[in-house]
């Protein structure tokens, strides 16, 4: 297939900017992936598509403040995102002016009051022009906490702000590691997460560190020649065993989110019949003709013209039907992406 046979118009300004006055107040449109009839609702009645006899997983991941700024020797000012611990004292990042950051340029990196934090240099880059940079001294949580800002995605255009700390964040989050939200999780809330388990639904957690994958676009015209950058993810003995406990009792299981797909899907083990657990990296892309093995339902924000999130959402519920929606949801000025609304392909 062609990257051009998903894509669709969408006006500049149902890009959404900046997250709803309040979390879990988006809208939510519900769609029938077999039938592909759909229906406009609200966050806040999510419980009320959910069959009682199903599970929830979602990720757990936490966003990063993995966008920081380094001084050059000249004293130019290079934007990092720094995407990957290499585990040997290096990060892997991606650079603003990637063609002028070369093997040996050396940067100073302050805090967000302009003090000295530490000294970096790029050590080697990889074959698609990122970067690896070695630091003059260990590197943690706290450089990213003093020295970083929240990674917003390029279509916001605007710089982080207070809010963005906590709204760029899933209410959830506890493993700390992605350089982007899982962003169809920014819609819970407490009460939503309690409304669920008052029914008798299980929330399962599952985590997948968000790459840079996200930021990249397809840049092939076939598909098949798109290739995905490798992300990690965690399941842990008892969600595995909660997840392969559920599915052979005939439980649907609802993913929240593209990332949870991907981990699950990645996770599968057709000797086990179910969902392996331990520590992974995947680079899966899930097209057309995929065969799903272990999710039902799908809980999702609205995703960007020509991307793999577009190609995922519509394998699992049909190009036609996904197109009609989206166009019905721009006729119907939906918000789209990060901090846009949602939908739920049942």
């Amino acid at each position: 297939m062609l990257v051009k046979d998903f894509s669709f118009e969408l006006p500049e300004d149902l890009i959404a900017q900046v997250p709803p006055a309040t979390r879990g107040t988006c809208r939510l449109l519900v769609m029938d992936r077999k039938t592909g009839e759909y229906m406009d609702s609200t966050m806040d009645h999510f419980v009320d598509f959910l069959d009682p006899d199903s599970i929830v997983v979602v990720n757990n991941t936490r966003v990063r403040k993995a966008r920081v700024f380094g001084l050059s020797e000249n004293g130019g000012k290079v934007e990092f995102l720094f995407t990957q611990d290499n585990g040997d004292g290096t990060y892997t990042a991606m650079t603003t002016k990637s063609r002028r950051q070369k093997v040996g340029k050396k940067f100073d990196f302050c805090d967000l009051s302009g003090n000295h934090y530490c000294n970096g240099e790029i050590a080697s880059e990889t074959s698609d022009e990122l970067k690896v940079v070695r630091f003059d001294r260990p590197i943690d949580e706290d450089f990213f906490q003093k020295c970083g800002h929240v990674p917003l995605p390029p279509y916001i255009k605007r710089e982080d702000d207070f809010q963005d700390e906590k709204r760029y964040q899933t209410v959830y989050a506890t493993e700390s590691g992605s350089v982007a939200a899982p962003t169809a999780g920014l819609h819970f809330t407490p009460e939503i997460l309690d409304s669920i388990r008052a029914k008798g639904i299980q929330i399962i957690e599952i985590t997948l560190h968000v790459g840079m994958g996200t930021f990249l676009p397809m840049r092939t015209q076939n598909l098949e020649d798109h290739h995905m950058h490798f992300e990690s993810y965690h399941i842990s003995a008892e969600a595995a065993d909660a997840i392969n406990a559920a599915k052979r009792a005939g439980k649907k299981l609802v993913a929240t989110g593209t990332t949870s797909v991907r981990t699950l899907e990645s996770a599968w083990d057709p000797q086990l019949g179910g969902v392996r657990s331990g520590y992974g990296k995947t680079n899966l892309f899930i097209t057309p003709g995929f065969q799903f093995h272990e999710v039902d339902q799908l809980l999702t924000n609205f995703h960007t013209p020509e991307s793999t999130l577009l190609v995922l959402v519509s394998a699992f519920a049909g190009r036609e039907h996904i197109l009609a929606a989206y166009n019905h949801a721009v006729q119907e000025r939906y918000h789209f992406f990060s901090y846009g609304d949602a939908t739920f392909l049942k």
